[in-house]
């Protein structure tokens, strides 16, 4: 009860700085809220509007920045779900700038000293009082070690952890509410999508996590010489302070000053193309936000990345079925983008496959006919998101982290080269790595490892067959008819006997593996 009302009160004054920017349009998609509707509406006519002349979006956005920083960062969230909101208004949102004024370099110090048990001076011979960014949840400063290493300090905003707190207790609530009242949206995963953001946002302020994932992505690219990542401080590094390598750079968007610096600009829109598809299929972890403002290129025309608070996560069933779609949508072979979608199970069986190939043409066609340098792939997956309602598709989390990623990468490429497309470049790279792990000897061998891992497992699943047949022979245990009770004794016994029919299955999977 007491929460509801907490909630309540908090949800009237959003209302009301949604009214104030004319952007109440997200609660009409909710039916089931009448009352909520008609206190906005009555809000918005006696309230003064802003922005009447721009678009839906672009006032949502507007009023999402005056609410603070965890409605920012779910804007950015909600910019993923053209599915909810339309191609337009996610698009307006994916301008959300995380931008706040920075906190004193007082509290910077104290928090650095605190968390990492030293004072200021013997952590750095030099510290910048002036921070180069400040964002939602932390802001950096630049400094340098006693040893003399440039490195980038990043640092929690004080009070950030139960600010946060506070507000994705309400948006579960919101998402709760939602499920409850309308249970036709439940398909939409309202608190799942709320569980992934709060997960994200969890993971972001814990800046040891953040450090682990540069590592990890480090690692993954130790032999690949266009991309590196900065390395980890990991003595100057804890909960709340992070302490990465100093990048020097070029932001990849601002072409003139790439080729004013020698660098080629194809050059380095194929390795971004290159980056992506070993991120994304290769490693299955991949930069969920790499705007231009995140990426750099050094004077030899490395690729280097910063912030990495968001990561995405793929198994490789999910870079399969990735794969297998992208590659039936770049063929125009829709019967498999349709097969593959049943297969994952992301449709349910018993939808129409026939009709469900019917919408996939009709989202490729007008997409897949344009000039190849304006094919979006992101697009497309995002007015593949839109027609889930129609065939009970539940929300994938990870594909619309991954949707919104190659949104932002298309966009790079496009400024990169307005004439090359970085899904054509990648296409062969998708190819290799599809024959290489789908192809027959990819299936065989994996039917191996299989096998393997069932034989292995065997004695233990024989031992608990056996303790089975005991406790259900036991005459105090479970009630059996004698006969029953023999045949089981009979077949312990004779194992070698009763184990034919688990070979025969071993091997019809094996072959099964092999065909398939």
């Amino acid at each position: 009860m007491l929460r509801a009302l907490r909630n309540t009160g908090r949800l009237i004054g959003i209302v009301r700085i949604l009214a104030r920017h004319d952007a109440l349009f997200p609660l009409e998609a909710v039916p089931g809220l009448p009352a909520l509707r008609w206190f906005g509406r009555f809000l918005a006519r006696i309230g003064r509007k802003r922005g009447r002349q721009q678009r839906p979006g672009l006032r949502l956005a507007a009023a999402l920045q005056e609410m603070g920083p965890s409605f920012i960062k779910l804007g950015q969230t909600l910019a993923t779900r053209s599915d909810l909101l339309g191609e337009d208004v996610a698009a307006d949102l994916s301008t959300l700038q995380d931008r706040l004024p920075p906190f004193s370099s007082a509290r910077a110090r104290a928090t650095i000293e605190a968390e990492l048990g030293q004072t200021l001076t013997a952590l750095f011979a030099s510290f910048d009082d002036r921070p180069v960014a400040a964002a939602s949840i932390s802001q950096v400063h630049f400094a340098e070690t006693p040893e003399g290493v440039r490195v980038a300090v990043k640092v929690l905003r004080p009070g950030i952890e139960a600010a946060f707190a506070r507000d994705l207790d309400l948006f579960d609530w919101i998402a709760e509410t939602v499920e409850q009242v309308q249970p036709q949206l439940r398909r939409l995963k309202p608190r799942a999508v709320v569980a992934t953001f709060a997960a994200t946002v969890r993971a972001e302020m814990d800046l040891r996590l953040e450090a682990a994932a540069a590592a990890e992505l480090s690692d993954n690219f130790v032999d690949y010489d266009g991309f590196r990542v900065p390395q980890v401080d990991w003595q100057r590094t804890a909960r709340r302070v992070l302490t990465l390598e100093r990048i020097d750079g070029i932001r990849i968007d601002d072409v003139a000053a790439l080729k004013e610096a020698g660098h080629d600009t194809d050059m380095l829109l194929r390795q971004s193309a290159e980056v992506f598809f070993l991120q994304v299929f290769r490693d299955g972890f991949f930069h969920a936000d790499m705007h231009p403002g995140n990426m750099f290129v050094d004077a030899d025309g490395v690729l280097r990345p910063v912030d990495f608070g968001i990561m995405g996560r793929l198994d490789v069933k999910t870079r399969y079925f990735l794969a297998d779609m992208l590659l039936g949508f770049l063929n125009g072979d829709y019967r498999r983008v349709a097969e593959v979608h049943f297969q994952a199970g992301y449709v349910p069986a018993d939808q129409s496959i026939d009709d469900f190939m019917q919408a996939c043409r009709a989202i490729g066609e007008p997409i897949l006919g344009r000039p190849v340098h304006e094919i979006s792939v992101a697009r497309l997956l995002a007015q593949l998101f839109q027609v889930t309602e129609t065939f009970a598709m539940e929300t994938q989390p990870q594909l619309l982290l991954l949707q919104k990623t190659m949104l932002v990468a298309e966009g790079v490429g496009r400024t990169l080269n307005p004439t090359l497309n970085m899904w054509e470049l990648a296409r062969p790279l998708i190819e290799d790595w599809m024959r290489a792990h789908r192809g027959p000897e990819a299936r065989i061998r994996q039917a191996a490892l299989d096998i393997g891992l069932i034989v292995e497992r065997l004695p233990a699943l024989l031992g608990q067959i056996e303790r089975a047949a005991d406790r259900l022979a036991d005459p105090a245990g479970v009630k059996l008819h004698p006969d029953t009770a023999a045949a089981l004794l009979r077949r312990r016994r004779n194992g070698a006997v009763a184990l034919w029919p688990l070979w025969l299955a071993l091997l019809l999977v094996s072959l099964a593996a092999v065909l398939y």
